[in-house]
């Protein structure tokens, strides 16, 4: 069974989640004719299977037998082994580096929140017997957010040989002669829901994906992630400095990174059946791999994106969280967190995953969510109103640097 204990999070710091839409056409796919297989391939098994990866984590795998003295023989084990005896260096294997990353970044950003909310996060931990761990750090009811999360998780596990065929129509560096892979997946998710209605919802989540051979040896790999804003009232200053922010960590490696992400992440939280967007957009992107650019300038990149987090929204909280608002305001937040919820449980492939998985930590995907929404019948912002204004750019989104 799962392992799993509560306590207090101060300043020692949910899961990971991959979300992969459809991605924009690159430069050197243009001009060659669509392919549909590929396509409907890299939908299914570029989001939902890879979901399927991660959400493993949540079921309760049998625990192997362990007798005192016997030999490490897991790639977890091996792992464990390697950071007990000789920590983490800039030697160590990706998957490592990205581990100690993300769990420092965890700390650092609950760090900054607690001095915000004036509240401390609850940390429940966990942890696989097959190997990997997880810190859920929440917060609700706090003074300025009425939920918040920031949670890491790491896990190992096996591909079955139709898994690894599957996956191989994204990354041909799998190995298509072996029967099963090692795997190991870590990643960053946040979600922070401010009761003021002028404060915006933010949205976070970086990962990093990994297969090896039986000796921990690293075979292929691939970085995904992404942030987003979503506010109830528009602020063209704030959508301007959160685009600014992250535009800036993507030019630093590439210039063509926000270009090429900003309406990826458009693309990808969009509510069909409302014919709008969640929020006001971000980055997003999956699947960088060797094909991409080399793994030390892809990791550089995603550190960049993830530091990139405080300095993009802290400047907006607290310039909106003790902003005056009346109940037709709170009203409307209400209303366009009901969207937020739409989203997340009829679209997200992530969220639907997680829910259909057998044994799965409900609490950890459900997350995400607000404690509070509305449905309305029939409601529509009037015309000429702020509300109006925010529905107009969420129907077509603005290009904000």
């Amino acid at each position: 069974m799962e392992k799993a204990s509560r306590r207090r999070c101060m300043s020692d710091g949910r899961g990971l989640y991959s979300r992969s839409p459809p991605p924009p056409p690159s430069p050197a796919s243009q001009g060659k004719p669509p392919g549909v297989m590929f396509a409907k391939t890299r939908l299914v098994f570029g989001t939902v299977f890879i979901s399927a990866l991660i959400y493993s984590m949540l079921t309760s795998p049998i625990e192997p037998d362990r007798t005192e003295g016997a030999p490490v023989n897991t790639i977890a084990e091996l792992d464990s082994h390697s950071k007990a005896e000789s920590g983490i260096t800039p030697s160590s294997p990706m998957r490592l580096r990205m581990e100690q990353f993300i769990k420092e970044q965890q700390r650092r950003i609950v760090v900054e929140l607690e001095k915000l909310d004036g509240s401390n996060f609850r940390t429940d931990t966990w942890s696989r017997p097959a190997g990997g761990d997880g810190i859920s750090c929440v917060l609700q009811d706090g003074h300025v957010f009425e939920k918040a999360g920031v949670n890491t998780s790491i896990v190992y596990g096996t591909l079955p040989r139709p898994a690894i065929m599957k996956m191989r129509v994204n990354h041909k560096a799998l190995d298509p002669d072996v029967e099963s892979l090692e795997f190991f997946a870590a990643g960053l998710s946040m979600v922070l829901h401010p009761h003021n209605p002028m404060a915006p919802t933010v949205h976070l989540n970086y990962r990093y994906f990994e297969t090896m051979d039986k000796n921990g040896e690293g075979k292929s790999w691939w970085f995904g992630g992404g942030t987003d804003l979503t506010p109830s009232y528009l602020f063209d200053e704030d959508a301007i400095h959160f685009h600014k922010t992250i535009k800036e960590a993507c030019d630093k490696h590439d210039r063509a990174y926000y270009p090429r992400f900003k309406p990826w992440c458009d693309r990808y939280f969009n509510i069909p059946h409302r014919g709008e967007s969640r929020g006001i957009g971000g980055i997003f992107f999956d699947d960088l791999d060797e094909d991409e650019k080399d793994q030390e300038q892809l990791f550089s990149f995603v550190k960049d994106c993830l530091t990139a987090f405080l300095p993009s929204y802290i400047p907006i909280i607290e310039k909106r969280k003790d902003m005056s608002f009346g109940k037709r305001e709170k009203e409307w937040q209400q209303v366009r967190r009901g969207r937020y919820v739409e989203f997340n449980l009829v679209h997200d492939r992530g969220t639907s995953f997680g829910l259909a998985t057998p044994g799965a930590r409900v609490e950890s995907i459900l997350m995400s969510l607000p404690l509070t929404a509305r449905w309305m019948y029939m409601h529509d912002a009037e015309p000429g109103s702020k509300e109006e204004r925010l529905v107009n750019v969420l129907r077509n989104p603005a290009d904000w640097v």
